[in-house]
């Protein structure tokens, strides 16, 4: 950890304080210390319907997959090929056969 830089801030009448515009728009967490200090530090806020990505086995499977995007070179592609390919395969009957009586 870097060494600590210190400022003077003066809480304004509303109890806010300015801290400039490197933090605006960042989620910060605030401890009070026992020795009644205060400590902000700049957090990452994760949406709960994400948090699985965080998770084993997802997230290693997720670092897997970026590792091999950022270790394969893109290529064209045709889009229409998946709809290409369904035209060739055998359709498959749905349902139950009729018995033959």
């Amino acid at each position: 950890m870097k060494a600590a830089t210190g400022e003077i801030k003066v809480v304004g009448k509303s109890g806010q304080i300015s801290l400039g515009k490197r933090y605006a728009g960042k989620t910060l967490e605030l401890q009070r210390l026992e020795d009644g200090s205060l400590l902000l530090r700049a957090v990452a806020m994760v949406p709960e319907s994400q948090l699985w990505t965080l998770q084993e086995p997802h997230r290693s499977r997720i670092e897997k997959a970026l590792a091999w995007a950022a270790a394969t070179e893109p290529r064209e592609s045709d889009p229409d090929s998946p709809l290409k390919r369904q035209g060739k395969r055998r359709s498959r009957p749905s349902g139950r056969r009729k018995q033959p009586r």
